[in-house]
Formats: structure tokens, sequence, C-alpha cells
């Protein structure tokens, strides 16, 4: 049963893995990264304000992602110190 838990974890692991590269990607920094690559012409044409609450919500989404990455992190050190 561990064994099973032990992959759920490990996948879940992975995908808050990649999710957590892709939303930093998709933040915009002090160069508009990739964020302004693809957003760059909706800015444009639904105004400042927009690309702003866009970096936000990334902003809450990676937080949530990296609260999951420890958790998980965390859960999968307890399970591999007790199967071994």
């Amino acid at each position: 049963m561990l064994g099973i838990l032990r992959y759920i974890v490990t996948a879940l692991h992975i995908l808050f893995c990649i999710s957590i590269i892709i939303i930093v990607l998709l933040q915009s920094g002090k160069q508009a990264g990739l964020s302004g690559a693809i957003a760059g012409g909706a800015e444009t044409f639904f105004g400042k304000n927009k690309a702003k609450t866009i970096d936000a919500i990334l902003s809450k989404y990676t937080t949530v992602a990296a609260i999951f990455f420890l958790i998980t992190s965390l859960a999968l050190q307890h399970l591999i110190s007790r199967v071994g």
C-alpha cells in the first residue's frame, strides 16, 4: 500500500515541479521574458491594468504550487524513510 502511495505522491511532485517551472517562465520580469512575448499584444489591447492582474494571478499560482511542492517533498521523504 505504501508503494502505491509513493508512486502517487511522486507523480504529484513531478506535476507541481513542472507547473512551477511553467508559471515562473510565464511571469514577466525586468526584461519581460516569455510573458511579454505572449501577452504583449494583449497588453496594448486591454491596457496596462490587465497585465498587472495577470502577473498577480501568476504570483498566487506560484505560491500555491510551491506550497504543494514542499508538502509533496516532505511526504516523499516520510514515505521513503518508512518503505526503505
